[in-house]
């Protein structure tokens, strides 16, 4: 019924993960960014922008959806799970999933860039975009303070924000200090369409081993870093 065509990225868990949450079959092509998959002309059919994720529905005449926050929304009301149907409800978690769209998505996205892959260290841009970047989880935090999700039910916000904010330690944010946040993370992490999710095409290892991973994300937590 869907095409999913993505790569092991925050964004393209963002696909994965709804469509696991909502146990639709799909079939999977996976793209390599490295070659240049999402430039050949026949994804620039699919997405004139050239980038992942995107869909094909074959059960809607090979309708083509792109854009991450675009493809959840598609997903969920049609399939009628993680989007309330009410007006207000519905509001509030497009809301949030723009937050992430417009803010952490982006903002994050730059401190990564920065902080570990320029070839020039330039220490305001870094400073910049960390700095940003927690503010943003501090956000997340505050929304968090007296709920288990960021709209109460689980919701494609909760699936957006967590593909990001689950490698806050790829980009040197530390979140010892927020609690909410680091409590809803763990609480997602747990979802068992969230762990197949986030191995589709293949796992993320960051170019480090399991332990490296698993060393790092701990010593995120514990020393933190330079940014605010």
């Amino acid at each position: 019924m869907i095409d999913l065509y993505t790569s092991a990225t925050p964004n393209g868990w963002k696909a994965s993960i709804t469509l696991e949450e909502l146990g639709v079959p799909y079939t999977l092509h996976a793209l390599s960014l490295s070659k240049g998959d999402q430039k050949t002309a026949d994804f620039l059919k699919i997405n004139p922008n050239g980038r992942i994720p995107a869909i094909v529905d074959r059960d809607e005449g090979d309708f083509a959806v792109f854009e991450s926050g675009a493809l959840m929304i598609y997903l969920a009301e049609k399939f009628g799970r993680l989007l309330p149907s009410d007006r207000k409800g519905r509001s509030e978690v497009i809301q949030w999933l723009m937050f992430q769209m417009g803010g952490l998505g982006p903002m994050q996205g730059q401190a990564n860039v920065f902080f570990r892959y320029a070839p020039e260290k330039i220490p305001y841009a870094i400073e910049r975009y960390q700095t940003e970047t927690k503010r943003l989880y501090k956000v997340l935090d505050t929304q968090l303070a007296d709920r288990e999700f960021l709209c109460g039910d689980y919701s494609i916000a909760d699936i957006a924000n967590w593909s990001w904010a689950s490698i806050h330690f790829w980009a040197g944010v530390n979140i010892s200090d927020l609690p909410n946040l680091q409590r809803w993370i763990e609480t997602i992490r747990a979802r068992p369409a969230v762990q197949r999710g986030i191995v589709i095409p293949e796992p993320i290892n960051f170019g480090l081993t399991a332990e490296e991973l698993t060393k790092m994300a701990q010593s995120m937590l514990v020393t933190g870093a330079k940014a605010a």
